[in-house]
């Protein structure tokens, strides 16, 4: 138990570590995405201010007497040497009125023009061709499309998100150590209270077995010299409840230990079904309930035999118990790589119940616990054995007559 809630906080802890190291990348690649396109932005929109040419000292000092147009911070005087971009202009009938290629050598004329008139279909102003960042800007003379090579920028951004991802997976790796590491401690008060319980379960089952078995033994002594009578019969069904109670909660304590109790081999799961249900059969029929069984043949399951059989003795029991008089209980077991048994019963109090409250422990759904043969920790236990085998065990209402138990080897 302990191996396994230490095992669900690793869990719980590595995928919330990986939730936020996730987001955090997304948004970095978002950001700088975005620095990408504002700073080919500002370059294209120079490049289109002053008519298609990346601006000169002059033109720059023309520029920056206007006050709608203002240099950019980190366009400098050698930023046209390092720029690599061409313009393509078409006049107002959609011809092409010049195509200006001084400032890159990869790109031809007609390449340029199938770039451009690309750029004009795709109906943005603004966007990426290839490794080209475009503007398109009509002005009096006609259409101007401006295009700046990116590349170099676009490997630098690549590269930077490499790096910020290798960074974020080495400090998921370094934090999910951690995470490891440190989960041994902060399981360890739980350990250590577990720990206690079970020791006091175990001490109390010596100490009391010993004065019950006692006192069993002395009333049938004491049966045998003055006969049995009211007040004996009193004694001995409680001390066999006190009993059996005692015996719940050690095998209880044992279930929730795991796995190391358990011997694991390959049973068929439908003779233990059927067995069950035929055990069952008198006593249902004696109460007058009516039982449906429908098993596949030859279910096959990895699991403790003897376990398994515990488990469906357990939701037999509980369904002979709480059906309705006349009622009628389903079992049900199917196959396949997860073998599946349902077990139905109908109880007319089904919407009265707290289905999440059924597999806690000492349960009971009677507020003032008469005693009808249950102590409230079968399904308890019967959900420790399910865990044990990595399944999964349900309640479920069924329209409203009937409740269900599902389970899901």
């Amino acid at each position: 138990m302990i191996y396994s809630l230490r095992k669900k906080f690793i869990k719980i802890c590595g995928m919330a570590l990986t939730a936020v190291l996730v987001i955090i990348f997304i948004l970095i690649l978002v950001f700088s995405q975005k620095q990408l396109n504002s700073a080919m932005d500002q370059l294209t929109d120079r490049i289109a201010a002053n008519g298609g040419r990346f601006p000169y000292k002059q033109d720059a000092d023309r520029l920056k007497k206007k006050e709608d147009r203002q240099v950019p911070g980190f366009i400098t005087e050698e930023t046209k040497f390092s720029t690599r971009y061409f313009t393509v202009r078409f006049d107002r009938s959609g011809n092409v009125d010049f195509a200006e290629l001084e400032a890159i050598s990869s790109v031809t004329e007609t390449e340029a023009v199938e770039y451009a008139k690309e750029a004009i279909s795709k109906g943005s102003g603004r966007g990426w061709i290839s490794s080209f960042r475009y503007k398109i800007e009509d002005t009096e003379l006609g259409t101007t499309v401006v295009f700046v090579d990116g590349s170099m920028n676009r490997s630098m951004a690549f590269m930077t998100i490499l790096v910020v991802c290798g960074v974020l997976l080495g400090s998921f790796l370094v934090v999910f150590l951690f995470i490891v590491f440190f989960s041994k401690r902060a399981v360890e008060p739980i350990a250590e209270s577990y720990e206690k319980q079970k020791q006091f379960i175990t001490d109390a089952n010596h100490e009391l077995k010993t004065p019950l078995t006692l006192i069993l033994t002395n009333l049938d002594i004491v049966e045998s010299e003055i006969g049995q009578n009211e007040w004996l019969s009193d004694i001995r069904s409680e001390s066999e409840q006190m009993s059996a109670l005692v015996n719940q909660l050690v095998m209880l304590t044992r279930m929730d230990e795991g796995q190391k109790n358990m011997q694991f081999e390959q049973t068929n799961i439908s003779a233990i079904v059927s067995d069950v249900c035929n055990d069952f059969q008198i006593l249902a029929e004696q109460k007058e309930e009516h039982v449906s069984v429908s098993v596949e043949p030859d279910v096959s399951y990895y699991g403790d035999p003897n376990a398994l059989r515990h488990l469906f003795t357990i939701l037999m029991d509980n369904a002979v118990k709480y059906c309705d008089p006349d009622g009628e209980i389903t079992v049900s077991l199917t196959g396949g790589k997860h073998p599946v048994i349902c077990v139905e019963n109908s109880y007319r109090n089904v919407a009265e119940l707290e289905l999440g409250k059924l597999f806690d422990r000492f349960y009971r759904s009677d507020r003032a616990r008469t005693y009808n043969g249950s102590f409230g920790i079968g399904l308890s236990i019967a959900k420790a054995i399910v865990q044990n085998h990595h399944g999964k065990i349900s309640a479920y209402q069924k329209n409203d007559r009937y409740i269900g138990f599902k389970v899901r080897l």
